[in-house]
C-alpha cells in the first residue's frame, strides 16, 4: 500500500492542506463537491481553449475553492501570472462573467483571485508541463530530465525524482524510465513531499509523467 498511496492524502493534517475549504449538511456534500470538480475543469478547459487568456494563465499549480452561504472564492495559484500587468484584468473579468454563467447559480456572488506562486520550479505540476513541451518538441527525454531537475535544484529543494511511461522517443515497446537525484522519503509522513500525474499525447502515443520532490 505504501506504494500506491496519494503522497499528498497521504500528509493531510501534518504539512499538507485542503484546496476546496467549506461545510455542507450531508445531503449537499455531494453537491458542492461536483460543483468543485466543475469548476476546477471548467478553468482548465476554458485556459486551453482561449489562446489569449492562456498566455496571461501560464503554470496553473492548483486552484483553491473556499464556500460561504453567499460567495463563492476562488483562488488560481500560478507560476508565471502575467494577468497581474496592469491594463489585463479585462481577461480575468471576461473569465469571471463566463464562470459565473455557465456553473454558478443565482444569488451566489463569485470572486476570482490570482495568486503568485514565489518559487514556481518547486512545483512539481509545472515541471512537468516543461518536460512535456520538450518531449513535443522531439528532444531526448534524458536531456529535458536533467534540465528540469537541474531548475529544481536551483529552486533549493532537497531532492526530486520523476518517471516517465509509455512508448518513450517513438521506440515500438513501452517501457518505464525514472531518474531520482538527492533524497525522497516517501515513507515519511513528516517529509513535506510535493507530488503530480500528467499525461500527454504526442505523435506515438500517450505518455505518463509522475513527479515526487522533497521540499
Amino acid at each position: 500500500m505504501g506504494q500506491k498511496i496519494n503522497p499528498l492524502g497521504f500528509r493531510l493534517g501534518t504539512n499538507q492542506v485542503y484546496h476546496s475549504v467549506w461545510f455542507a449538511k450531508p445531503n449537499k456534500f455531494s453537491m458542492s463537491l461536483q460543483e468543485d470538480v466543475r469548476i476546477r475543469n471548467y478553468i482548465k478547459d476554458y485556459v486551453n481553449k482561449d489562446k489569449r487568456l492562456s498566455l496571461d494563465l501560464e503554470g496553473i499549480v492548483h486552484i483553491g475553492i473556499k464556500k460561504r452561504l453567499s460567495l463563492i472564492k476562488v483562488i488560481i495559484y500560478l507560476g508565471f501570472p502575467n494577468l497581474l500587468i496592469e491594463g489585463q484584468l479585462q481577461g480575468l473579468n471576461r473569465f469571471q462573467m463566463h464562470l459565473k454563467r455557465n456553473l454558478i447559480y443565482e444569488n451566489i456572488q463569485l470572486n476570482i483571485f490570482i495568486k503568485r506562486i514565489e518559487k514556481p520550479y518547486e512545483q512539481p505540476l509545472i515541471l512537468a508541463e516543461y518536460i512535456a513541451l520538450q518531449l513535443k518538441n522531439r528532444v531526448s527525454f534524458r536531456k529535458a530530465i536533467k534540465k528540469a531537475i537541474e531548475l529544481t535544484e536551483q529552486a533549493g529543494t532537497k531532492g526530486i525524482q520523476v518517471k516517465i511511461a509509455g512508448r518513450i522517443d517513438g521506440k515500438e515497446i513501452a517501457r518505464v524510465e525514472w531518474i531520482r537525484e538527492g533524497k525522497v522519503p516517501l515513507q515519511t509522513i513528516d517529509a513535506k513531499i510535493d507530488y503530480c500525474s500528467h499525461t500527454i499525447r504526442t505523435s506515438s502515443g500517450i505518455l505518463g509523467i509522475k513527479i515526487w520532490i522533497y521540499k
